[in-house]
């Protein structure tokens, strides 16, 4: 982000008034400088109040009243100019909100947040009609308004730093040392090991990134030997040790908002390079006299993007290098919007809504085959759509859970009776028209599906698990249709049968599609409980691909942990090898245990290839609730320990979403988390989310 517009009323230094940033109509000042007074100190207060977060603010122990014009509230309007891909999916996005600030006690408890809040568009005095007025964030974020701030004494923490990320408020620690001289920064010792160990022994890109350009720039301007550093072994302690007092202030912050960063923008190969604001209060106090030139040349390269705005004591003897002064950022302007109107939705025309499904959906295709019969113009939504002047809107809802029943709820307040909804989500026993189930689908409803085929040859199945919906709306296993209907001259298939290989012709489709080299995606899966030695040289035969085609994969469930070295005799006799690509989907939440989850877990590791899709169950309507009673037993624990070692070659984003459930149901339980547990979920996905999630669930037992 970069800040355009502060406009403040009843600041207790500043009174009423507005700070512009811009230079013209689309470039910003990279450096402004300010006198060190009180106004300004307290200016640099109000901006990190302001793009701090609603959240955060309450929580830095200053007494806010310091910044209000007693008796009064305070209150701001920011215009922030956004970039994407972290703020804003369009370049030249324009941001107005607004703060109000209530003086308080001399010292807010933590969850004071009503000290600071949010202005509602209306309440805006300031902001213009042509930009988005919203809510600003509430700070938890971790990427969104990246914004560093820089009291006038600066430390560093020595061995105390979080790394973790266990504080849900970590944000603060960006700006903190603007309010209290106290605050600490970055350890530098244990921050740069943890890059080399990123940058050299890993070779991430961002930590690379990072490394080499703090040692090329200390090493030019500062003088700091930096060869050692990317080499394979590196002592930082001797290394920091070894520096001048001076130069261990002039890199601090360097070092500290490389962390920050880096932190806050994991995806990106080169963070240093991302826009942001960071302020400084008295950066001549951390590099006097002659030492200022270099410092400010180091932090201008080391950061090209950001915006900078500094306070000094005597801005006409500051050595201010002239080059920096006169440097500018273009603020990118969305482009004109099209003139053209919106498309209007022909009258008497057939709306089909895909509430939820991950697939194209199969009898929408169909519903819109026969009303193009008829003539009819069919309009396809995705989730929810509301038209008006149309003849029919028919949805189709597959899942029961709650997000698409709430779609339901809002589409029938708006069509009432003229919505007829079907699928699993709603009740198992609706079914298409006979007339209308027999027909081909229309594949132009959906062409993303491109040269793929979607349907069933057969439909039904023998068991009758009591988690599994087949049965009860299908059936015994019956043919419904064939290979020559089905793929409509296409050689890829995605295949929806329910349990292919118990149908009496298993065998027969095998050897058909291999006869007819057809690629399949076995979407619904195999019974390898079913398998036998002629259906598995017949399968080996079959191109059994991924739903995208892109690979060669085969699919197989195992919901329980019964029989499992019949399963492991009839895995062998497909001859798979560490090569091949087996997915096994493995249903939890119904009635398994812990142990026989990890029991499966354990076993699909032995498997050379296999590796693991976990399904929560989530009740079809009228299906059994869920029987957890006994997930846990003493031996809890040990096997949470044993199940986070079990690590799969493949797809371990889809064990954490386990891992989180199995976390959530053991705090309800034992009234505490499993801190390895917690720590194996953040080792590598949305770290800086570790602390907000001890928070929240902190909750559950309290």
């Amino acid at each position: 982000m970069y800040l355009l517009h502060l406009y403040f009323e009843n600041a207790r230094e500043n009174r009423n008034g507005e700070v512009c940033f811009k230079k013209g109509d689309n470039r910003l000042s990279k450096w402004s400088l300010l006198d060190s007074n009180p106004s300004n100190r307290e200016l640099l207060r109000l901006i990190a109040t302001a793009c701090g977060g609603t959240s955060l603010i309450p929580r830095i122990e200053f007494p806010l009243q310091r910044l209000c014009l007693d008796p009064e509230q305070m209150q701001m309007e920011c215009v922030l100019a956004l970039h994407p891909p972290y703020e804003t999916a369009a370049p030249g996005t324009l941001l107005g909100f607004g703060i109000r600030v209530v003086p308080g006690a001399d010292s807010l408890p933590p969850g004071g947040e009503g000290a600071v809040s949010h202005l509602k568009s209306k309440e805006c005095h300031h902001l213009s009609s042509n930009i988005s007025i919203r809510n600003a964030r509430t700070g938890l974020g971790n990427s969104y308004f990246f914004l560093l701030g820089y009291g006038p004494k600066l430390r560093s923490h020595d061995g105390t730093d979080d790394f973790d990320f266990s504080d849900p408020f970590f944000r603060r620690t960006r700006f903190y040392s603007l309010f209290h001289d106290h605050a600490r920064l970055t350890d530098p010792v244990e921050f740069l090991t943890r890059l080399h160990y990123r940058a050299v022994k890993c070779r991430r890109l961002a930590a690379t990134h990072v490394l080499e350009r703090l040692c090329r720039l200390f090493k030019k301007y500062f003088d700091i030997k930096t060869d050692c550093w990317m080499e394979g072994e590196c002592d930082f302690a001797s290394q920091w040790q070894g520096l001048a007092a001076w130069q261990k202030r002039a890199v601090l912050p360097a070092i500290d908002a490389s962390r920050h960063l880096l932190d806050a923008y994991q995806k990106s190969s080169k963070p240093l390079d991302t826009a942001g604001l960071i302020m400084f209060d008295r950066p001549d106090l951390i590099c006097p006299g002659e030492l200022f030139p270099p410092w400010a040349t180091l932090m201008d390269r080391l950061l090209p993007n950001m915006q900078f705005l500094i306070t000094a004591d005597d801005l006409s003897s500051l050595l201010f290098p002239g080059r920096l002064r006169v440097k500018s950022h273009v603020i990118a302007t969305l482009p004109e919007r099209s003139t053209k109107p919106p498309a209007r939705v022909p009258r008497g025309a057939i709306v089909l809504l895909d509430v939820d499904s991950r697939l194209p959906n199969l009898a929408l295709m169909k519903l819109s085959r026969y009303f193009k019969e008829q003539g009819r113009n069919v309009i396809l939504a995705r989730h929810t759509a509301f038209m008006t002047g149309v003849d029919g809107v028919y949805a189709s809802c597959v899942f029961s859970r709650a997000a698409s029943q709430d779609r339901l709820h809002k589409l029938r307040n708006y069509y009432g009776d003229s919505l007829v909804v079907g699928g699993s989500g709603v009740d198992p026993a609706t079914r298409l028209p006979a007339n209308i189930e027999s027909l081909p689908a229309d594949y132009d409803l959906y062409p993303e599906l491109g040269d793929r085929a979607i349907g069933f040859i057969t439909r039904g199945c023998p068991f009758h698990c009591p988690f599994c919906i087949v049965p009860t709306k299908e059936g015994m296993p019956h043919q419904v249709s064939n290979f020559g209907e089905l793929l409509a001259a296409r050689r890829k298939l995605i295949l929806l049968d329910d349990n292919i290989l118990a149908h009496p012709n298993a065998v027969d489709f095998l050897e058909e599609m291999a006869v007819r080299a057809i690629e399949v995606n076995f979407n619904q899966t195999l019974d390898l409980r079913l398998m036998d030695r002629n259906k598995a040289r017949l399968l080996k035969r079959v191109h059994c691909s991924n739903v995208r085609f892109t690979r060669r994969a085969y699919h197989f469930s195992l919901n329980d942990d019964r029989n499992l070295e019949e399963v492991r005799s009839k895995y062998e006799l497909l001859g798979f090898t560490g090569k091949d690509n087996v997915e096994f989907i493995c249903m939890y939440g119904f009635n398994t245990t812990l142990a026989e989850d990890v029991a499966r877990f354990r076993f699909l590791r032995s498997l050379p290839g296999a590796y693991v899709f976990v399904q929560e169950y989530l009740p079809f309507p009228g299906g059994p609730s869920p029987n957890l009673t006994n997930f846990f037993d003493e031996g809890a624990d040990r096997l949470i320990e044993e199940l986070i070692h079990i690590v799969f070659p493949q797809n371990m984003k889809s064990m954490e979403k386990y891992y989180r459930w199995v976390s959530k149901l053991y705090a309800q339980t034992f009234g505490r988390l499993h801190r390895g547990l917690v720590d194996t979920i953040f080792r590598y996905n949305c770290r800086q989310n570790r602390g907000y999630y001890l928070a929240t669930m902190a909750h559950l037992f309290r």
